[in-house]
């Protein structure tokens, strides 16, 4: 990585993988849809990993989903990525912008507060009272964009942005042309170049929040981001994550894989809801999943190096698990402490690092 990557807190994709993108363009023979920088073989790749050209794998889960949403993307419909928070659809959505366009900051964070003009384009006030409605008084937005150069756009939370402006995307995933009436001295329509689409993730949590239309939902294929089941894949995704969160931020802390282990397990035991020995626990309301492990385990090796000696161990992992249960419901304190005392308590007795862990029961009384 270059020293201008370490300056920014979160680099896009595309400069992370600079290596990795030119690579498989190098070697890149297979078709190509008309305006995508790679074929869909070498997006593939991309995503899931390629030892024979030394492509890491970026996504854990479904690889077949993979196929299916780059399918979509060289389709005439948008894809949607929905699922349970935490299951890297927005990761998965930058990354297949990033290969197929290049681009993958031309995105449009949905909240209960966006307007179509945040979507579509707006107007620079000052040239548009000295000249009018003209192209030089516009302004872009994301989906003007996207459309004029044949890029891929991003539009995360979708269900959080209020009905009639999700409906305003109806006409452009139909008809792939995006109408501006003011502009009557000059051309009002603009047409999608190839490579145009859209790719819009909602959390499952959020499907009350506001419904889409059914003339939306037909213009999208859906796709479902499920959580990762297989716990080696999980355990190996928690330590690359955080592995790569430390040497971006200059931590040297180790990551020991007993450690590791120990912080997937107790995710694995809260979000099923029954351990591996068999005992059955009520699940917390708190979102458990694979990047919540990675957010604790970052924060337990932060909390290790700055103020400890360094040296990681299960009490700094159980420090940071308290604030991630307790966050959303405090009720999940009764839950968080059966757990201790039923589950966590029986294992220390037979190991070290889980009695480390017991020693951040107290800190559930404060």
């Amino acid at each position: 990585m270059t020293t201008e990557i370490f300056n920014k807190l979160k680099a896009p994709a595309e400069e992370v993988y600079a290596e990795e993108l030119f690579r498989l363009r190098e070697k890149d023979d297979a078709n190509k849809p008309q305006g995508w920088l790679l074929s869909p073989r070498s997006v593939r790749s991309f995503i899931i990993g390629n030892d024979k050209l030394g492509i890491k794998r970026k996504f854990y889960g479904d690889d077949t989903l993979i196929d299916r949403a780059i399918v979509t993307l060289m389709s005439n419909r948008g894809l949607m990525l929905v699922g349970e928070p935490g299951t890297a659809k927005s990761m998965l959505s930058e990354l297949l912008t990033c290969a197929i366009s290049g681009n993958s900051f031309n995105t449009i964070q949905g909240t209960s507060g966006t307007t179509e003009d945040q979507i579509k384009y707006s107007w620079n006030y000052a040239l548009l009272l000295a000249e009018g409605p003209t192209l030089r008084a516009l302004v872009k937005a994301p989906i003007y964009e996207a459309m004029e150069n044949g890029l891929i756009c991003r539009l995360e939370e979708i269900t959080r942005v209020q009905p009639e402006i999700q409906d305003s995307l109806i006409s452009i995933l139909s008809d792939k042309v995006l109408h501006i009436p003011e502009l009557y001295t000059e051309e009002p329509v603009l047409f999608a170049k190839p490579g145009f689409n859209i790719l819009a993730t909602a959390n499952l949590r959020d499907r009350g929040v506001h419904e889409m239309s059914s003339a939306l939902k037909r213009r999208f294929n859906f796709e479902t981001v499920q959580p990762i089941s297989n716990r080696k894949l999980e355990t190996q995704l928690v330590r690359e994550q955080t592995s790569a969160l430390l040497k971006h931020a200059n931590i040297d802390v180790e990551l020991l894989p007993d450690v590791v282990e120990l912080l997937v397990t107790v995710f694995n035991d809260l979000r099923e809801g029954v351990t591996a020995e068999g005992v059955v626990i009520e699940k917390p309301t708190a979102v458990m999943s694979s990047a919540e492990a990675v957010a604790v385990g970052y924060a337990a090796c932060l909390d290790a190096y700055y103020f400890d000696d360094g040296d990681l161990g299960g009490y700094h992992i159980a420090k940071q698990l308290i604030g991630t249960v307790l966050k959303d419901n405090p009720d999940d304190g009764k839950k968080l402490r059966h757990y201790f005392d039923v589950v966590i308590k029986q294992r220390a007795q037979r190991n070290k690092d889980w009695k480390n862990v017991l020693e951040a029961r107290k800190d559930l009384d404060r």
